[in-house]
C-alpha cells in the first residue's frame, strides 16, 4: 500500500480534449472528415494524476480549470485525485486538438488557457503549505516551473518532471533541483543537443554528463525503458501489443511509476508495474478514459509474461 505520509503534488495542466479518429493524420491543405469524436479529460498533469491515484497514490493537483467545465473536477475527484488546491476559474481551460489516425499515430494542437495563469504567489502558496518530505510532479503545460523548482526544492521537496511538450526554454530551467527526469527519446536529445535518431545509450550517456545526480528514466516506445542512476543502468523492453491510441501512454507510465514509488517499491518493480499499464493503456481509445488502475495492472502482471530485466 502507498505510504499515506509520502504525498504527490502535481502542478499540472487539465485540459479539455476534443479527439477526432481519422484514417491518417491530416496533411497541409487537406480537408478530412472524421470518423469518430470524443470530448475527454485530458492534459498531461490531469493524465499523471488520474493515473496515479487509479495506481493507488495519493496525489494532490494544484490547477486551473474553467468552471464551464466543471465536470472535469468531478472525474478528477471521483478517482481519488486531492482538489483542495484546485482553483475553478473565469477564463477558458486549457484545451487539444488531437487526431488520431488508424496507426494509432497522433497528432495534437494545444491551447494552453487558464493552465498558463499561475502568478508567484499561487505557487508560493501552495508550496508553503506542502509536506516537506513530498514529491513535487511538474510537466512542461503549465507556467511557473523556474519558480516551482527553486521554492519546491528551498523547502525540501523531491521533484519529478517530464519535460512535455519540449522546447527550448525548458533548457533554462534548474533541472539541477531535479531528484527524477522523464523523458522520451525525443525530449532526452533535446536536452543534450543530440540528433532525435541518437541510439539509447549515446543520450543516457550525454544525460549523465549533464545531470549525473538526477536519476533518468528513458521512454522509447516500442524499444522499452531504459533506467540510469549514477553507475546502474537498467533495460526493460516493451510488451508487444496491438495499439489503438497512444495517447497518455507516456502519462500512464509516469503515473504508475511515482505510485509503485511513493509506496517504497523498488525500481525495478516501478518499471514493471507502469510498463504494463502502459501496455494496456495503448489498447485502449482516449486520453484519461485509457489509463488502468491498479486491478488492471496486478491482473495482467499475473497473466503475462515477465519481461526480462538487462543490468549493464
Amino acid at each position: 500500500m502507498p505510504d499515506i505520509h509520502r504525498p504527490l503534488y502535481n502542478l499540472g495542466s487539465i485540459n479539455i480534449d476534443h479527439v477526432y479518429r481519422v484514417p491518417h493524420l491530416v496533411r497541409p491543405g487537406e480537408t478530412l472528415a472524421s470518423t469518430g469524436y470524443q470530448q475527454v479529460l485530458g492534459g498531461k498533469g490531469a493524465n499523471q494524476s488520474l493515473a496515479m491515484a487509479l495506481a493507488g497514490g495519493r496525489v494532490e493537483h494544484w490547477g486551473r480549470l474553467g468552471r464551464s467545465d466543471q465536470w472535469a473536477l468531478t472525474l478528477l475527484t471521483d478517482a481519488g485525485v486531492g482538489a483542495d488546491a484546485l482553483d475553478l476559474v473565469d477564463e477558458p481551460s486549457g484545451h487539444a486538438l488531437i487526431q488520431v489516425d488508424d496507426q494509432a499515430e497522433n497528432a495534437i494542437i494545444l491551447y494552453p488557457g487558464a493552465n498558463h495563469g499561475f502568478d508567484d504567489a499561487d505557487i508560493d502558496t501552495r508550496i508553503d503549505n506542502a509536506e516537506p518530505s513530498g514529491w513535487l510532479l511538474l510537466q512542461n503545460e503549465t507556467n511557473g516551473l523556474a519558480r516551482a523548482m527553486e521554492q519546491a526544492h528551498a523547502r525540501g521537496l523531491s521533484i519529478a518532471f517530464n519535460p512535455a511538450p519540449m522546447h527550448a526554454a525548458v533548457n533554462e530551467l534548474p533541472l539541477s533541483t531535479c531528484q527524477l527526469l522523464f523523458v522520451n527519446r525525443g525530449e532526452a536529445a533535446a536536452l543534450v543537443s543530440l540528433p532525435e535518431d541518437s541510439d539509447a545509450d549515446a543520450l543516457l550517456a550525454a544525460l549523465g554528463d549533464r545531470l549525473p545526480s538526477i536519476e533518468l528514466v528513458l521512454t522509447l516506445g516500442g524499444d522499452g525503458v531504459c533506467y540510469q542512476h549514477g553507475d546502474t543502468r537498467l533495460e526493460l523492453p516493451a510488451y508487444r501489443v496491438e495499439a489503438r491510441d497512444t495517447t497518455a501512454a507516456g502519462d500512464t507510465f509516469i503515473g504508475h511509476f511515482m505510485a509503485a514509488r511513493l509506496a517504497g517499491r523498488d525500481v525495478e518493480t516501478c518499471l514493471r508495474r507502469a510498463s504494463v499499464a502502459s501496455a494496456i493503456c495503448v489498447q485502449r481509445e482516449g486520453a484519461a478514459p485509457s489509463i488502468p488502475d491498479a486491478a488492471a495492472v496486478d491482473a495482467a502482471l499475473a497473466e503475462w509474461p515477465a519481461l526480462t530485466l538487462r543490468r549493464s
